[in-house]
């Protein structure tokens, strides 16, 4: 495939036209059916309703490149030599620091959020179309890309229209966004999806390993299991929205799927042609560097790299060095100057927001609504509201983001994901704002209650007797319910009362041993397990006899009184028959 990089042009519908047909044609010639994973391919899946639904995207719908896969399987070798090659060797082959990135992505994933499914060979899918595996892995030792990779600014101009919400901190451009990185995020996306993948201490997204993890993320966020042909099909729409999109990232996951094999850095087969129309055009540099030129401050080129089967070197095939884009100081062609729908938002108002409360563990059962308007009052649509939990709390939103982007709908309405509180109790904090937009923000707050029983039993009917001096035979066991279900993880005290009307410790009586073995009648710090059962140490008892009260009580309310009784052992009355002795 040739390795060239042309003049990035404005968005054509002709070369979109025929990407699609493209891929339509590849569709049908490599006879999709079930595939090795017993799925539908997705070109001849029937697509969700709402398949399409996303809450924005990670790349704002950036072009990406468009070239197919080969018709044929590819044929992975452990060997990265410079011999002769079948059809689909080189395109198989992904960069070894890009590869390692992808890779170490989904194991996290697989920790994280093992529901989700995510195979590394997605995130190789998208990295193909969004960079080329970043520009045929021109990365550092690091995995950081030799220079930026940028997408166009998007101005509106023939993409989509997104102004600076970076300062121009991550694309360098404090007038429009522009996507970033081998994964090709945008800064507004990036700001909450970033992670540090590689310990340095920065959310980079020109790092592959960054990048990579957070794609991983972003597309296992609202808890999709990738697995679900209709839930990959959704995280990949979000991504870049785009039917042809979803049908080029599903042929590469599957082209990859059936082999690949790592090469060297900096020798991966670049792409050739654009969905903007740009034929080779990469998302470039914002300052050219050739293989031998690195960026400054970038690591010196290193004249041989190891073949990964080992047994010696081989030089890197240096990649095909791009052509300047256009200048920072070159003015691009002026954008509509009709407003868009963010443009006329002057105010956000709450949407009718119920009181949102949740015990510590469980999911909230309201949700936050905000309402985009006008100075007028009048609702817009079709505006980006980020929700942003702020504040030291392990409250989330369901799928374990602190951040969640919701377009609004014809009623200027946007609602936010589901709360899933955490175990920290108190207020949080929720923060709505417009995306693209210097507008007063919006706070709510919702506030995370201990984990509360409202009732208790006795899991057995066992009495509870002893002999003074003595050992209680049978522990006491309770179970917790909240509402009927099992209260997990309540907080729970027992304590050996004096009396039903006074509930201070007993001097006296039964008693329980700390890890010292001196006598306490008071329990504090218990909770119930998963089942919501409490399950209390061993009783023991001094030489005072009587019947004594255990009283439990609960986080919610929940109290149960327990009578144990300590009494002598009945000694037996001499025989009738028996006389005394002469």
């Amino acid at each position: 495939m040739a390795a060239q990089f042309g003049r990035r042009l404005c968005k054509g519908a002709a070369t979109t036209a025929v990407a699609a047909v493209a891929v339509a044609a590849l569709s049908a010639s490599q006879a999709p059916g079930v595939n090795d994973h017993g799925r539908q391919a997705a070109a001849d899946a029937t697509p969700s309703p709402d398949a399409s639904a996303s809450d924005g995207s990670a790349t704002g719908n950036s072009p990406y490149y468009t070239d197919l896969p080969p018709l044929n399987s590819p044929s992975p070798s452990p060997s990265t030599g410079t011999g002769p090659t079948t059809p689909g060797t080189s395109e198989a082959g992904i960069p070894a620091t890009v590869l390692d990135a992808y890779k170490k992505a989904e194991a996290a994933l697989r920790d994280a959020k093992p529901g989700c499914n995510l195979p590394w060979q997605l995130l190789a899918a998208i990295g193909r179309v969004e960079s080329g595996q970043a520009r045929g892995g021109r990365v550092n030792a690091e995995g950081t890309t030799i220079s930026p990779i940028l997408g166009p600014q998007l101005d509106g101009n023939g993409f989509a229209l997104i102004k600076d919400t970076d300062n121009g901190a991550y694309d360098g451009n404090s007038t429009y966004d522009q996507a970033v990185g081998p994964m090709q995020f945008i800064p507004s996306t990036w700001a909450w999806a970033g992670r540090d993948a590689n310990g340095d201490g920065k959310k980079d997204p020109n790092n592959i390993y960054d990048a990579a993890l957070a794609a991983g993320h972003y597309l296992c966020r609202f808890d999709w299991d990738l697995s679900d042909q209709r839930d990959l099909d959704r995280a990949i729409l979000s991504y870049n929205n785009s039917r042809e999109y979803l049908n080029l990232v599903m042929r590469w996951l599957e082209y990859y799927r059936k082999g690949t094999h790592e090469v060297p850095d900096g020798t991966g087969t670049l792409p050739g042609n654009r969905s903007d129309n740009g034929a080779g055009a990469s998302p470039g540099p914002t300052t050219p560097s050739t293989p031998g030129t690195p960026a400054a401050g970038g690591p010196k080129p290193k004249p041989k790299q190891e073949k990964p089967g080992g047994g010696g070197t081989t030089k890197p095939k240096p990649p095909t060095t791009p052509p300047p884009t256009t200048p920072p100081d070159t003015p691009s062609a002026p954008p509509s100057s009709s407003p868009t729908p963010t443009d006329t938002v002057h105010h956000l108002e709450d949407a009718g927001t119920a009181k949102l409360t949740a015990m510590a563990g469980d999911t909230f059962t309201k949700r936050i609504s905000t309402r985009a308007e006008t100075k007028a009052g009048k609702a817009v649509g079709k505006v980006r509201i980020r929700f942003t939990i702020v504040g030291d709390t392990d409250t989330t939103f369901t799928g374990g983001e602190s951040v969640a982007t919701v377009a609004t709908n014809s009623s200027g309405v946007a609602v936010a994901p589901a709360l899933q509180a955490g175990e920290k109790t108190g207020d949080v904090t929720v923060r709505a704002t417009v995306v693209g937009r210097m507008v007063a923000g919006l706070d709510y707050t919702a506030t995370v209650t201990e984990r509360a029983a409202d009732a208790l039993a006795r899991t057995g009917d066992a009495a509870l007797t002893c002999a003074p001096g003595g050992e209680f035979a049978n522990q006491v066991e309770v179970k917790a319910t909240y509402k009927g279900a099992v209260a997990d993880g309540v907080a729970a005290t027992a304590t050996l009362i004096k009396s039903a009307d006074d509930p201070t410790a007993n001097d006296k009586g039964p008693f329980f041993k700390d890890a010292d073995g001196k006598a306490v009648r008071t329990l504090a710090g218990l909770k119930t397990d998963a089942k919501g059962l409490l399950k209390l140490p061993k009783l023991y008892a001094d030489d005072t006899t009587g019947t004594f009260l255990l009283r439990i009580t609960t986080e919610g309310g929940a109290t149960l009184t327990v009578e144990l009784t300590v009494a002598a052992a009945e000694t037996s009355s001499p025989s009738p028959s028996a006389s005394p002795s002469a």
